[in-house]
């Protein structure tokens, strides 16, 4: 029987979290032994994995002082390995650089998997230790991966361009599967209050995922600015939390440019569907992704996407066949693409100027949320747009050894 370790950093409702989850009730359903190991546990963390449930450490890694997160890095390998051992792990999965590095370090046996879930050129050009690190893993200790998967071809191809990964023979393109019937289902529970639902009464953009530098949320709110001119009944919502500092240049942001009452933030949801399925449009502004799932959420919901054309892995989930060029938008089977807004530099904007890339991202709001045919062509689509995210096949083809 198949005994599976899955390894993340944390806990907490982002695509790899999600994405781990999923793998944990497939492989449950199949009756094989899986555990799971969050490097950090935290008190706010939304997915739990119970009494097969790991971690490391309950304090984040910011708590820590630099003495001791040092000694806490290199401590993991062998609470890793100490796991895979006693618990006779057959498989394991990591998750994102921080899991994929120290999975690699614990010299073990099993068939090991590691997964890459973003445009890692575009990410490691902010310099910090950690990206030192996880770049020199490409060239090193990822030679005791049996499989790295990536999560669209545009990963795959970067690596191995910009990046230099040295073990291209090892990558393979497998997309994040999803539960599409699980979807659907949570999509139709109540709200958690009356003045939650009442903000999805009129038309709606979503934003639903981390505010962070990559998610770069601060270009969204201006291309909403002048939305409002065009669309004044339009509301904004962002689930999710994220970076304190993102956060508080949004506030700051809202405060200067944006009517009271247009803009909320419901923090963080276990079951960020039922928003979803009440949404006109889902908007992404980030600077780079992989394939975000929430794009295929929303396409299983049957609500158009606006996203920054920030990987041509957002192309490999919005199109099948069709595409029609619009001045400088894509128009998809599932919505619009819009041009990039990575400038080179992944940080908080200096001033408050719309660029040319917002203008248009509010253009495209403004088409879709006028426009049925955009939802009338994703429901037309769907199944076939849905087909390559089967969760079970998905699910086993990560531990089938490469041809």
């Amino acid at each position: 029987m198949k005994s599976i370790l899955l390894i993340m950093p944390y806990g907490s409702v982002g695509g790899m979290e999600r994405l781990a989850y999923t793998f944990y009730q497939f492989y449950k359903s199949q009756g094989f032994k899986v555990k799971a190991v969050k490097i950090i546990k935290l008190e706010s963390d939304i997915i739990h994995f119970g009494d097969d449930e790991y971690f490391f450490s309950n304090r984040d890694f910011a708590e820590m002082p630099a003495s001791e997160r040092s000694k806490f890095y290199l401590r993991i390998p062998g609470m890793l390995r100490k796991i895979l051992k006693d618990e006779k792990i057959t498989h394991s999965i990591s998750f994102g650089d921080m899991a994929n590095i120290f999975s690699s370090l614990t010299f073990t046996r099993e068939f090991k998997v590691a997964s890459i879930h973003a445009l890692k050129s575009v990410e490691f050009s902010k310099p910090s230790f950690l990206n030192k690190i996880f770049k020199l893993g490409f060239k090193t200790s990822y030679v005791a991966f049996d499989k790295v998967v990536c999560i669209s071809k545009a990963i795959k191809e970067d690596l191995i361009v910009n990046c230099g990964f040295a073990f291209p023979k090892k990558l393979e393109v497998i997309y994040n599967p999803h539960n599409l019937e699980e979807i659907e289902t949570l999509s139709a529970k109540p709200f958690d209050s009356q003045a939650e639902e009442e903000l999805f009464s009129g038309k709606t953009i979503i934003f639903l995922g981390r505010l962070s530098i990559q998610k770069s949320p601060w270009h969204l709110v201006n291309a909403f600015g002048l939305l409002l001119k065009k669309e004044p009944e339009t509301r904004l919502i962002f689930i999710g939390d994220g970076d304190e500092n993102v956060i508080q240049y949004l506030n700051t942001l809202i405060q200067k440019t944006i009517p009271e009452n247009k803009i909320h933030f419901l923090g963080r949801k276990a079951n960020p569907y039922r928003y979803l399925k009440k949404a006109a449009v889902l908007a992404l502004s980030s600077n780079y992704e992989g394939t975000p799932n929430v794009i295929v959420e929303a396409m299983a919901l049957g609500v158009p996407v606006v996203s920054s054309n920030c990987t041509d892995g957002i192309m490999e989930l919005m199109k099948i066949n069709n595409i029609a060029v619009n001045g400088d938008m894509i128009e998809t089977e599932a919505g619009i693409i819009t041009p990039n807004f990575f400038n080179g530099e992944l940080k908080i904007p200096e001033h408050d100027e719309i660029s040319a890339e917002e203008k248009v991202f509010s253009d495209a709001l403004a088409l879709v949320l006028s426009q049925q045919r955009f939802r009338t062509s994703l429901l037309e689509n769907r199944d076939i747009l849905l087909e390559k995210f089967d969760f079970a096949k998905v699910s086993m083809n990560y531990l089938k050894s490469r041809k």
